[in-house]
């Protein structure tokens, strides 16, 4: 007598219904997608309402350029945080944090494009990067921008699948960009003297940087384990 084993069923694929739904059952998605696009909808009502200021491009694009900063620093963060506190929900944050910041850089960028190639009802290409090779700032932040699209582009599973190891050292172009950036923000704001926050976000990210050495990172996971068998041992026993 013999025995047949029934195969498993194949896997249904997943579609954009489960997608959702996958979405819709993680509360911590919620969160960040409310906190990161809270600011938006407040500057888009700010400026329909023209409560922009007295310059509103001027407003928008420090605004979108400082919170993009923001949210792509944070991204930068997720990693250093899971090997200092061992808080791994950090890095399913990780990927939406870089992406809500690349779509602030797209707005900051389409401020630009409106502010300096807006002619006659279009806009002029010519106008655009004559404005974007005029000054040293523009170039670094076009040049952050440009190295951020295939990030963006790939930051899917299907294409983290399709470029295997590739993946990884396409995504470590990040640790350049981010510095990019803040040489952009430093660039405009002209005298550091007057304005030295573009010093103090180059130490954090100088600092998260640091952190990913392998040499630092171990250390600082040792530090971890050390501190929690620590904090175990001086617990009152019970």
């Amino acid at each position: 007598m013999t025995t047949s084993t029934a195969k498993p069923a194949p896997k249904k694929p997943e579609t954009l219904l489960d997608k959702i739904k996958a979405q819709v059952s993680q509360p911590l998605s919620w969160l960040v997608a409310i906190g990161c696009l809270a600011p938006l909808a407040v500057l888009v009502y700010q400026t329909i309402t023209d409560n922009a200021t007295a310059n509103p491009i001027q407003y928008l694009t420090i605004q979108t350029g400082k919170i993009a900063l923001i949210l792509l620093v944070l991204s930068l963060a997720c990693t250093p945080i899971v090997t200092v506190t061992n808080w791994k929900t950090a890095t399913k944050v990780k990927r939406a944090l870089g992406l809500y910041g690349f779509l602030y850089v797209c707005v900051h960028f389409g401020v630009f494009v409106f502010d300096n190639g807006l002619l006659d009802g279009m806009i002029d290409a010519v106008a655009v990067v004559g404005a974007i090779v005029e000054k040293r700032f523009a170039i670094a932040g076009f040049l952050a921008f440009c190295l951020l699209i295939p990030l963006a582009i790939t930051s899917t599973k299907g294409w983290q699948k399709r470029l295997g190891k590739r993946w990884k050292k396409l995504h470590r172009l990040v640790y350049l960009i981010v510095p990019i950036a803040v040489l952009h923000f430093a660039w405009l704001v002209k005298s550091i003297v007057v304005r030295p926050e573009p010093i103090a976000w180059g130490v954090v990210v100088a600092l998260l940087l640091i952190a990913r050495i392998p040499r630092v990172r171990k250390s600082l996971t040792d530090f971890r384990a050390r501190y929690a068998r620590f904090a175990n041992a001086s617990r009152p026993a019970r």
